[in-house]
């Protein structure tokens, strides 16, 4: 590894200089199947034709201007985005953390427009939100936030699916705006919600006129079995945060609104020089032609399922699983201890997975994965967990 580059990650000993679908190859030509989809960004798998075919056709047109001027590709995606999610209007970024920075903004604005001169938002325990201050601040995780104190203030944290934990943070603090929320949350351990929770927020923020604020950078784009995860239920959202499998893996966020909070990012409040380019909005409107002229994402809830079911059943006899869960193909094992060399050893017999909150495999595989491919995930993995 290069000795230039920042020591921000502990990389794994393995380059890729190739994939297809739901495989990877490194230098060496050694085959992986890909149970991570880039940390669910490429929910279509790799090197997938029709988002080749929009990069290649638009960087021979045309990649940049600036949103000082319209932006065909643009309009095109914000109206698809509109129509997919019941949502107003879309600001077009480059990442998800920087999504969530707009959507802060947003409740921001919101608040001092009620006369709230110290806005708060409302966030959860072991959420992520990304690594920028005010999204570092948002994350209920304090080892991730150490060492980079003071903190971006305007931030209280609740225990997660913890309705009581929220309406008693609402009844102590005048001053919040917002409610932030993953639909599941990814890297504090694939947790899943009670069914009533989210539809619970949704109900106390009418109640109290407080801004329900969804991020769906990992849980949206058909990861949870829906276009976005919120329709699995009945209602929506006021703010919506996206990245990750917007683009297929070409860099590009989104945060979509809908009333008065669509209202709140006027001309001169927000911007950003790359966001909403025409060659990422290309490759984003690939992405959402082919969900939407496929069954990948009906797909996605039968095959986690039966990723579940297999995994189940192949380690019946094993004594270290304490859980095994999942949302669409967004699946969680909680291990009763942890394991540090499991990452690794999966790598060594060609499967990459994660481990996230020290003690859950994170699987998510891109939704084109196959029967054939499932049964050699499951074999595997099952493997590991009954031999480690």
């Amino acid at each position: 590894m290069s000795s230039h580059i920042m020591p921000t990650y502990a990389r794994l000993p393995v380059t890729f200089v190739k994939g297809q679908g739901a495989w990877l190859w490194d230098q060496q030509n050694k085959r992986y199947l890909d149970a991570l989809s880039g940390i669910a960004v490429c929910n279509l798998g790799h090197a997938h034709e029709a988002v080749h075919q929009a990069i290649s056709e638009q960087s021979r047109i045309l990649l940049h201007t600036s949103n000082i001027y319209g932006i065909d590709k643009q309009q095109q995606l914000a109206d698809k985005l509109a129509v997919l999610s019941g949502l107003d209007n879309i600001f077009f970024c480059n990442s998800g953390a920087e999504a969530n920075e707009a959507a802060l903004k947003i409740a921001r604005r919101y608040g001092h427009q009620k006369n709230i001169d110290t806005p708060v938002v409302l966030c959860m325990n072991s959420s992520f939100h990304g690594r920028t201050l005010a999204t570092l601040s948002a994350t209920g995780n304090p080892k991730v936030q150490a060492d980079f104190e003071p903190l971006v203030e305007g931030f209280i944290h609740v225990p997660f699916n913890d309705i009581a934990a929220i309406e008693t943070a609402i009844a102590e603090n005048d001053n919040i705006v917002a409610v932030l929320v993953e639909p599941v949350q990814g890297e504090g351990g694939v947790n899943i919600p009670d069914d009533d929770y989210l539809p619970t927020i949704r109900a106390l923020c009418d109640q109290h006129q407080l801004l329900m604020m969804l991020d769906e950078i990992q849980t949206g784009i058909g990861r949870c079995g829906r276009f976005f995860a919120f329709q699995r239920y009945d209602f929506k959202p006021d703010v919506m945060t996206l990245a990750k499998a917007l683009g297929n893996g070409v860099p590009i966020g989104a945060c979509l609104a809908r009333g008065i909070a669509a209202e709140m990012l006027s001309a001169g409040k927000h911007g950003s020089t790359f966001g909403g380019n025409p060659l990422a909005c290309s490759a984003a409107l690939a992405v959402i032609d082919t969900l939407s002229n496929s069954d990948l994402i009906e797909q996605a809830e039968q095959k986690g399922q039966k990723i579940c079911r297999l995994l189940t059943e192949k380690t019946a006899d094993a004594n270290n699983i304490r859980n095994i869960r999942h949302q669409g193909l967004m699946i969680g094992i909680d291990l009763a201890e942890a394991n540090p060399t499991l990452v690794q050893s999966a790598m060594e017999i060609g499967l990459l997975i994660n481990v996230t909150a020290e003690k859950t495999i994170r699987l998510l595989p891109p939704l084109i994965i196959d029967d054939e491919q499932i049964e050699l995930l499951t074999d595997g993995l099952a493997t590991l967990i009954k031999t480690q």
